[in-house]
C-alpha cells in the first residue's frame, strides 16, 4: 500500500513538473525586451535581408487595434522558423513559431496593437534571417489605449 501511494505521488509529481519543461524553451531576453532591436538581438536577427519571398497578409487599416489578424507565409526554402515583430508595442516580439523539416511555412496569428506601427516578420532558413514589413494604421489602440 505505501509503495502503491509512492509510486502514485511520483506519477503525480511527473505529470505536474512535466509542463514547466516547456518554459524551458521560453525565450524571456527577446519576449521581455522593451524595443524592436533588442527583441531582433534576442533572436539572434539583427542583420536580416529583405525578402520579398516572405508573404504578409494584414490590413492596411487596422479599425481595432484590439485584434488585427496577420496572415504569412514563406516561400524560402527551407524555413525554420517565423518570428513576428510590433515595432510600437510595449512588447514588439508577439510570437515565434518554429517549423519542423518539411512544414509548411504558414502561420495565422490575431494581434493587439496600440498604435500605427510596422509589422515585421522575420524568416530564419539555412542559418540566415530574412525580413519583410508592412505598416498598419491603427484608428483605436489596442494595447491599453
Amino acid at each position: 500500500m505505501n509503495r502503491l501511494r509512492r509510486s502514485l505521488i511520483s506519477v503525480l509529481g511527473v505529470a505536474l513538473l512535466k509542463p514547466w519543461a516547456v518554459l524551458a524553451v521560453w525565450n524571456k531576453e527577446a519576449f521581455g525586451a522593451k524595443s524592436a532591436a533588442e527583441a531582433l538581438k534576442g533572436i539572434g536577427a539583427t542583420g536580416a535581408a529583405a525578402s520579398s519571398d516572405i508573404m504578409i497578409d494584414v490590413p492596411q487599416i487596422a479599425e481595432n487595434g484590439a485584434v488585427v489578424p496577420i496572415e504569412i507565409t514563406s516561400n524560402i526554402a527551407g524555413t525554420k522558423s517565423i518570428s513576428v515583430l510590433v515595432d510600437k508595442n510595449p512588447f514588439p516580439l508577439i510570437a515565434k513559431f518554429d517549423f519542423m523539416e518539411g512544414a509548411l511555412p504558414f502561420v495565422k496569428v490575431n494581434v493587439k496593437m496600440g498604435e500605427t506601427s510596422e509589422v515585421r516578420v522575420i524568416a530564419e532558413a539555412a542559418g540566415r534571417h530574412y525580413v519583410a514589413s508592412k505598416e498598419v494604421k491603427v484608428t483605436i489602440g489596442g494595447c491599453g489605449g
